[in-house]
């Protein structure tokens, strides 16, 4: 063993010696019943793939294998779970923590849909040929309200949404008024491989009220005006847009905080003659990164908009109007360009002016991750990976990086060929298996048993969690089991600690008992000694370690 900064490091370039020695001292202490069975302890069960991953669990495959059966079919013709989206969304509870997968098969869907759970996804058999229509114009869901909403398709705080690979259209053919397509409240929300289409204004209509993040990818979007009008956090990249009058195409609500903003990378615009690219009411930040116009584009920059819009004297309503929106425009016009060009010529006020805006950042900086302040990473195809193995009232608990959505009934093997069953806990990071027959038994691997395991948060494409045993290369590990203290039963915690700081070989002395830190289980009073050792009214608060491998 050897010293680096404050860790203790036990690699597998330690000598053969001193990791025989290791295991045997390890296998010493879980063997001792030091809590004393008469008071009905169960023996420990010995993880060693958690304390010492780099010498004795092998990995298993990396990935969870192929991606879940829907969890509910929909089909126009009687041949799914439901004839009618609707129906099937309405049988998820809207309490929901794990990923539902809602696969619509071909056919056309005359009909409005409400989302009220979170997690879910749906998903078309075909782009073109899975189609969700109705007609819904805002003023007539005014006059006339219903249950679902004034949308075809309607969020109602419903996080982590995933629309996908299918064409929904708000049919309605004025053009001059709001034609919701996709309306509504949640965080995350992704829209990928779709069309969403109307003839009206703000077909895609995201965060009224309530801000928060949104990415889109490979999509066709279409309106008249302010088609596009994210609140928060928006990145679009790979999509078309296509405007149906001369009023702006986009428009962003970024007045809550200075950082939000809607970035569109790789886009397309094209529409009516004399189109016009963007604009905003309140505080916006845009940005345009290798975009395409075409040259119907009209040479008019993004900026606020004014009253009358039209032009002309303005009346006392149009100067209030005004003054109230001069209170939510405080930090100035946000518009940065970088690549972007006009069919038939380009114009100045989209030259490359990326410098100028907050940080200076580069064109390659500026990705989904880099959007959301790398609090939410939508592009990542990397899945959960298991940071923990524990015991937690007698059951083994593999802790994961984030929520996993779990389908079927995976297993741990262990080392004597034993298994141990899934229990419980889809939609947390934490899974529960049954103990094993022999609780002195290893994990050696996890074995789906045809199940698989997912993220629950919402992405740009389902992704299965890496199940090797030594996926972390750097983690802490916390082992509980029951006390018995000065007043009961209480948990033991081990975690991390300043293992550079003990002494004599980073071997330590508790109350007579001498125990190595990369295992450091005490089952006695523990005294404050200035080693992270303390005691609380009798009961131990913490014992602390760490390991690097």
């Amino acid at each position: 063993m050897r010293e680096a900064g404050a860790n203790a490091i036990f690699t597998t370039r330690t000598h053969p010696r001193r990791r025989k020695l290791a295991l045997r001292t390890i296998a010493s202490l879980f063997s001792q019943n030091w809590c004393h069975n008469s008071l009905g302890m169960d023996r420990p069960i010995v993880l060693l793939a958690s304390l010492l991953p780099a010498l004795l669990v092998p990995s298993c495959s990396k990935f969870a294998g192929n991606l879940p059966k829907p969890n509910i079919v929909v089909s126009v013709d009687g041949s799914g779970d439901f004839k009618t989206i609707q129906a099937a969304i309405a049988s998820i509870p809207a309490i929901n923590r794990e990923r539902i997968v809602v696969f619509v098969k071909n056919g056309t869907y005359r009909e409005k849909i409400r989302v009220d759970a979170s997690f879910v996804t749906l998903r078309g058999q075909s782009r073109k040929g899975t189609r969700i229509e109705f007609s819904q114009l805002q003023d007539d869901f005014v006059a006339h309200p219903d249950d679902l909403g004034a949308a075809v398709i309607n969020l109602n705080r419903a996080n982590d949404f995933v629309l996908e690979n299918l064409t929904v259209e708000n049919t309605a053919s004025n053009m001059l008024a709001h034609t919701f397509t996709v309306y509504g409240t949640g965080d995350r929300t992704v829209i990928v491989d779709c069309n969403v289409l109307s003839h009206g204004g703000d077909t895609v209509s995201l965060g009224p009220g309530k801000p928060g993040r949104y990415y889109h990818a490979r999509c066709n979007f279409s309106g008249s005006v302010d088609f596009a009008c994210p609140r928060g956090w928006c990145y679009v990249t790979d999509c078309s847009f296509h405007a149906y009058t001369k009023t702006a195409a986009v428009w962003h609500d970024g007045s809550f905080d200075p950082d939000m903003k809607f970035v569109l990378r790789n886009c397309r615009f094209d529409g009516a003659t004399s189109f016009s690219l963007g604009r905003h009411h309140v505080d916006a930040q845009f940005y345009f990164l290798d975009c395409k116009f075409s040259a119907k584009m009209r040479d008019k920059p993004i900026r606020r908009v004014t009253f009358p819009l039209k032009g002309g004297p303005p009346t006392d309503a149009d100067i209030q109007r005004n003054a109230d929106l001069d209170k939510q425009n405080v930090w100035g016009e946000r518009s940065y360009f970088y690549n972007c060009h006009r069919n038939g010529g380009d114009f100045d006020w989209f030259a490359n002016n990326l410098s100028s805006a907050s940080g200076s950042p580069k064109p390659r900086e500026i990705t989904a991750a880099w959007t959301f302040g790398g609090k939410w990473k939508p592009e990542n195809e990397s899945g959960p990976i298991i940071q923990q193995l524990r015991v937690i009232r007698g059951q083994i608990a593999l802790v994961f990086s984030e929520p996993v959505t779990v389908k079927g009934k995976p297993r741990l093997r262990m080392r004597s060929s034993g298994v141990a069953d899934y229990v419980s806990g889809s939609g947390t990071d934490t899974l529960l298996f049954g103990q094993p027959s022999d609780s002195d038994d290893q994990v050696r691997t996890v074995d789906l048993n045809g199940a698989a395991i997912i993220a629950c948060e919402a992405s740009a494409t389902l992704r299965p969690a890496d199940l090797s045993l030594r996926a972390a290369q750097k983690f802490m590990t916390k082992f509980y089991e029951p006390f018995r203290g000065r007043y009961g039963w209480a948990p033991l915690r081990v975690t991390s600690s300043r293992s550079a700081d003990r002494p004599q070989g980073f071997r330590q002395l508790i109350n007579g008992l001498i125990v190595a830190p990369e295992i450091m289980l005490c089952k006695t009073q523990c005294h404050d000694d200035g080693y992270g050792y303390t005691e609380k009214r009798g009961l131990p608060r913490e014992i602390a370690f760490n390991i690097d491998y």
